[in-house]
């Protein structure tokens, strides 16, 4: 399918992009190319396909929400950079 300049410069400016001469050509043939893949997939055969949102059919591996005991404090700091008074001590990141 070919795509004119005119068609190019229109969504430009309907995305408020400005395009200079050498893209136009550029976008023009890219988008056309594009456009010719899309019409090859129209002719497939898709009778008694299923429609899908995902080319994997995937389920969520959710596992069971058990209460466990906490760790103990010691445990959770060991590897702290800084701690302080049983806590984790980082930066300030707010005035």
């Amino acid at each position: 399918m070919k795509i004119t300049k005119q068609e190019i410069l229109h969504v430009a400016q309907l995305a408020r992009l400005e395009i200079d001469e050498g893209a136009i050509e550029k976008f023009a043939a890219q988008i056309g190319d594009i456009l010719s893949y899309v019409d090859q997939l129209k002719q497939l055969d898709t009778e008694g396909v299923r429609p899908t949102s995902h080319a994997l059919s995937l389920a969520n591996a959710f596992r069971e929400d058990i209460e466990t005991a906490h760790l103990p404090p010691e445990t959770s700091l060991a590897n702290a950079p800084r701690r302080e008074d049983g806590n984790f001590l980082v930066p300030k990141v707010v005035g």
